[in-house]
Order: structure tokens, then sequence, then C-alpha cells
């Protein structure tokens, strides 16, 4: 029963097989160059009041139930790709408000990426887990399984959707149920189960999305994500996207053949397909933002939009920072850089494939205030009136120090350094070495499941170096991660340590390498906030 659901489900797609119905009416009846006029008229005024206008009268449409307008033509081709995460689509409401953010931009017709709503990642997590101790006639009781159920018919009702469309989300339901009994039966939670379990929710999301569309009088029509060709390796959980099988694959998938009428996808985010086994795959966390930067480079598009819930990159993490201040313009190496210390807006790897690109920006918005203009995230900008961009903070990391028991001249000291960690499967973070001794922090695990190693995990590490170093390790340590200008970095840090000074603030590691555009301080957690709140009103207040 389990392995039937770890291959990827054909689903029915009985509602997309036929045009929507404001597709058919284009195509058949006389007065379908309305459509076109008002698209060509809606084009030619300014962007800004036509984007207000065009939201004013979405709204209004998604609260009265009338039907919604396309803004592009029935000829158009994509020329942008939108990424929404789940508190964008949490409930039915927030749908239709993403919905009127996307019909209010005339001229524009584009790929949606979508999460699953609000929660259900964690939800399909926890059933997975509780299914583990739950006997198999009593899986339909299970909490989280009735809430994610709950969740979805409701919102199905509030959107009005199809019976078809309907059918589709029950049978969804059906098989996630039978899923978690079969976990039940077969005690046992594999990757890749845990992989076409999480799968469910951008599954699930996507057609109630598309549904509503085509309800509401939009041509749009659902992906699952491996249908469109985004293939990986079978690293479960976290795995890598295969460049060049998925590129050609996606533009070929979505690009508009002759004679056919224009439509919007709707494409689930973080999923692929195993190029050895056939199975659902994930990203990992975050890795809808990658979904959306790999379309957008197979389309060869100029631009693609991550929306989230504030107004673009910040300059420190707003829970923390009560001034953070919105970012206007990032390269791809700060972006990459923020996001793999510690700041959540992007996920990290997003970066890579419009880096390849060169020419295409990401610009990340807010859906809950579409006026702010957001971060454009690009291959170069002007750096010469730089000095801070963004403060970043990564908490509870564990700092190990290495030290050679030969002491001066020992040959392949830091390969076998590394070896160890590479044997151990251990991402690292910050380093600095000398000749004799090297000081690391130990990223936590990049997996869907994130957690920190447990003692006897990091004394097993420590018993690797035996005979050859010595090792110890801190736990309870943060990064601060100053993204900045190095090329001014002896103003930087003079500020950075007059400041940490007069906080009492103990700098245990410092590390400025590779990157050009990072500085990582150490410092103990319990010190970490006071420390970023004083750095922050230095260099932004």
């Amino acid at each position: 029963m389990l392995a039937s659901h770890l291959s990827i489900q054909s689903t029915s797609l009985r509602a997309l097989d036929q045009p929507c119905r404001i597709c058919r009416y284009a195509s058949s009846n006389p007065h379908a160059f309305l459509w076109r006029s008002s698209f060509l008229n809606a084009r030619r005024r300014p962007l800004e009041n036509n984007s207000t206008a065009a939201a004013a009268v979405v709204t209004s449409a998604a609260i009265t139930g009338t039907p919604l307008q396309p803004t592009w033509g029935p000829n158009d081709d994509i020329n942008m790709v939108m990424k929404f995460g789940g508190t964008s689509v949490a409930t039915a409401e927030r749908m239709q408000e993403v919905a009127s953010i996307i019909l209010s931009f005339p001229g524009q017709l584009p790929v949606v990426v979508l999460s699953a709503m609000g929660k259900t990642t964690n939800l399909l997590l926890q059933a997975g887990e509780e299914a583990l101790i739950t006997a198999p006639g009593s899986i339909s009781s299970l909490p989280p399984l009735r809430m994610i159920k709950e969740l979805h018919r409701d919102t199905a009702d509030k959107l009005k959707i199809d019976p078809a469309a309907r059918e589709e989300v029950e049978a969804l339901l059906s098989q996630l149920a039978q899923l978690l009994v079969g976990v039940s039966i077969m005690q046992d939670l594999t990757p890749r189960a845990r992989d076409s379990l999480v799968s469910f929710g951008e599954r699930l999301s996507t057609r109630l999305f598309a549904a509503y569309l085509r309800a509401s009088g939009i041509p749009a029509r659902q992906y699952d994500a491996f249908s469109i060709g985004i293939t990986t390796n079978d690293d479960f959980t976290n795995a890598e996207v295969i460049y060049d099988a998925t590129l050609p694959a996606v533009k070929a998938a979505l690009t508009r053949g002759p004679g056919q009428l224009a439509y919007l996808p709707v494409v689930t985010g973080f999923l692929g397909k195993g190029a050895g086994t056939g199975a659902i795959t994930t990203l990992g966390r975050g890795g809808s933002d990658l979904t959306c930067t790999l379309i957008g480079a197979a389309l060869g598009l100029p631009e693609v939009q991550v929306w989230k819930d504030v107004d673009g990159i910040l300059t420190s993490d707003p829970r923390v920072v009560d001034g953070a201040l919105p970012v206007d313009e990032l390269t791809f190496e700060e972006a990459t850089e923020l996001a793999f210390f510690g700041a959540t807006v992007l996920h990290p790897l997003a970066m890579q494939p419009a880096a390849d690109r060169g020419d295409m920006g990401v610009r990340v918005k807010n859906s809950y205030n579409r006026t702010a203009p957001g971060t454009l995230i690009s291959a170069t900008r002007d750096m010469s009136k730089t000095m801070v961009t963004s403060i970043v903070l990564k908490q509870n990391t564990t700092l190990i120090d290495i030290g050679s028991t030969r002491m001066l001249g020992q040959y392949g000291f830091l390969a076998k350094v590394f070896k160890v960690f590479d044997q151990q499967k251990l991402s690292v973070d910050v380093v600095a070495t000398s000749e004799v001794s090297v000081s690391l922090t130990l990223d936590p695990a990049k997996t869907l499941w994130e957690r920190d190693l447990i003692d006897e995990e990091l004394d097993s590490l420590m018993d690797a170096f035996k005979g050859w170093a010595t090792a110890s390790y801190r736990r309870g340590m943060s990064i601060l991660s100053l993204i900045c200008s190095v090329e001014k970095t002896n103003f930087i840090l003079a500020r950075v340590f007059g400041v940490l000074g007069r906080e009492m603030v103990q700098v245990e590691l410092i590390s400025q390498g590779a990157s050009k555009v990072n500085i990582s301080l150490v410092v103990a957690d319990g010190k970490a906030k006071g420390a970023l709140r004083a750095l922050h009103k230095e260099f932004f207040e």
C-alpha cells in the first residue's frame, strides 16, 4: 500500500482538457475582439494608475462573485513568473487577494507558483509522525489530517470551485489518508515517503487556486512541477535540480503552441521528479523560490517576482529589530549570502538559475502591500555609496575548535579535518584557519526537518579526531553577518568593534574570506540579539 503512493500519481485533468469558457468564447464569438481591445487600451494607460484601477476592479469582483477579466490577450505569451508563499494563500480570502494581485498588472501573463496553504506542510509532517504511533483503523481521526481536510474542503466551498476540480481535491485527500495508513502499517516513514507526504500541500493548493480562477472567468491550468519536467537527483527531502534536463523540458511544456490560446499556468512549488526512481522529490524548505527562478530562466524572462509578507528584503530581521528598513537593490551574491546566513525571505539556492542567466532579475514584493516597490536582485549594482546593506543573525549554531597534535608543519591537516565532516555529512558555515588549528561553525541540517545535533552525535564527532588532533565544541553560539562592501572593511570593522566593545560582546571568531560581500562574527547566543540591535542602530538609524 505504501509503495503505491511513492511514485508520481497521475491526476485526472478532465476540467482542463477543454478550453475554459472565456477561451471558447474568444474563439467563437464575433464580439471576442472586445477582450483584445480592452487589453490594448489598458496597456496604453500609465502602469501605476492602471494597476491601482485593476486592483480595485478585481477585488470588487472577488467579493461580489462577478467574473474576473484577463489582463492579457488571447495570443499573448508568458512574460512573468509570480511566486506566492504559504501565508499569501493561507485562506480562501487570501487566494482571492492573490488573484486580484495577479490581475492588477495590465499586459502581464504570468506563470503562478504556489506553496501549500498556511501551515499545511507542518501539519502533513505532524500527521506522518503521528501515523507511526497510530493504529491503521484510527488514521482518519488524526487531528492534523482532520485539519488539512477541513481547511481544503472549506476553501473549496468558499471559492465555489467546479465539481470536477472538487473531485480532484477529494481524490488527493483520499490518497493522503491511504499513504498515512501505509505508514502506520509499515511502521516506517522513509525520506521517500516523506517527500510524497509533503507534496500533497502544493498539489491541493494549486488545484484549488486554478479552479477558482476558471470559475471566475480566467483561463487557467494547473500543473504539478514534476509534470512539466522539473527533474532532480534522488536525494529525497533535499533534492538537487538537474538543470540540463529541467530547463529545456520546462520551456517546451510552458511555451504556447501554434493556434493555442493564452492561459495562466498554476504550478506547484518545491516539487520535482527523481531521475532514477521517477518518484516525487522535494527541494527542501523554501524550494518554491527555486521553482520560480527555474521557470523564469527556462522561459528566458527578464524578471520574476517572489511575493512574501514583508516589503522585500530588509536591513535586518523585523522580529528582532523594530527599525528594519527595505533594501532597494541587491546583487545575486549579496542575496545568496543573506539567505545562507539567516535571512528567511529567499531560499539560498534560488539565486542560481538567475545568476547563471545573468540578465534575469528577481524582485521580492509584499502580497499584503502590493504598491511597495520591493527589492530587485540582479547581477550587478552600484556599490560606490554602499557601506553595510543588511545585518543578519543565525542562532543556535555550534562552534568547533580543532588543533593539530603535531604542532607545526603537519602535511594535509586541513584535508583530514574536512574529510571528517564529509564523512559525517555535516555542513560548515564559517571557518578561520591557521597552520595548526581551525575553528568553524556547523550549519543546522539543510533538510525539510531541521534539527541541531544532539550531544551524543557531537561527542562522536569529537572522537573522529582522536590520535591526530584535539577537538572541542561549544553550543549556543550565533553568527552575525554583515552584508557589506568589503572594500570599506577597515571603516566597517572599526565601527563594529566599537559597538561590540560598548555592548560588552566577546567575538569568538571572525571570518572574511572568499566572499567579497560578507563579514561574519561568532558571538554567544545570549548576546546576539542585543548586538544585532546595536549594530543596526550604528549603521542604519
